[in-house]
């Protein structure tokens, strides 16, 4: 038997990659070092600007020059339960501010109900798109994702991608990475909004709130020393096993029920 020696640093030719599944790999790493490059780019470009459809258009222009969209819109929610509004387009940057039935889009309705991100890998297959398959089929349409903006426990808006056929599938990398845009966008529009509230706000409603801060800043500081002194004395100690048990029970709640009044408080 013959036995093949390799010098350190050398591999055999049959444990290299197949050049079908190398390309692959270059390919998934040149996406990647794109959607780098996107993402930093949206970060400066929003930081730069604190107009909200500036933000969002610019959100949609990087998203569609990325993964050669055949459109890019994102919405808002709007006042009536069942309409939003698209304030942002790739495809057509002048279209802006227009109300949306959500009635006549089940994969956006689906993604402001359910908080959760819709994929459609082959939208001419899909069954709740069944009335619309042959326009979809006549303007080449394949996949289509559906990513909600979300600000805490609501949905406020929502990214839509839309690929044409022929073009690189969405993989779940993909959907990761616009999940995450869409992470920076409820961000970024939380910020243009505070912006916008503090610009209409009157110098004294301003300093009415700076005073308000600063009292919660004291009053938190000064419960802090307060109970660290009180909680280290022997009395103390010896005091807390003379509770009921309901009495202690009813402490805990209302402390938990106090430290999570403060937590929303600070965020804002």
């Amino acid at each position: 038997m013959t036995s093949l020696s390799l010098s350190p640093g050398h591999t055999a030719v049959a444990d290299l990659p197949e050049p079908a599944a190398l390309r692959a790999r270059v390919e998934e790493l040149t996406r990647e070092r794109d959607q780098l490059r996107a993402a930093v780019d949206i970060l400066q470009e929003i930081s730069s600007s604190l107009h909200f459809t500036e933000i969002l258009q610019r959100i949609a222009q990087r998203l569609g020059d990325l993964f050669g969209l055949d459109r890019c819109s994102i919405y808002l929610a709007g006042d009536a339960a069942e309409e939003v509004r698209m304030v942002a387009t790739f495809e057509n940057p002048e279209l802006g501010n227009l109300v949306v039935d959500l009635g006549r889009y089940p994969e956006l309705k689906k993604a402001f109900e359910s908080g959760q991100t819709v994929f459609i890998p082959e939208a001419t297959r899909e069954p709740a798109l069944e009335r619309v398959w042959e326009t979809l089929d006549d303007r080449s349409v394949r996949s289509i994702v559906v990513v909600p903006v979300r600000w805490r426990t609501n949905v406020i808006g929502a990214v839509f991608l839309r690929t044409e056929r022929g073009s690189t599938p969405f993989s779940e990398s993909d959907i990761r990475f616009c999940e995450m845009i869409a992470s920076l966008t409820a961000k970024a529009l939380r910020n243009a909004h505070r912006f916008g509230s503090l610009q209409r706000a009157s110098p004294e409603q301003v300093e009415r709130d700076r005073r308000a801060a600063l009292e919660r800043i004291a009053l938190i500081a000064f419960l802090r020393r307060l109970l660290d002194r009180y909680a280290t004395s022997a009395e103390h100690l010896w005091a807390e096993t003379l509770l009921a048990r309901a009495s202690d029970e009813e402490l805990d709640r209302l402390t938990s029920v106090a430290m999570q009044v403060i937590t929303e408080e600070a965020r804002g």
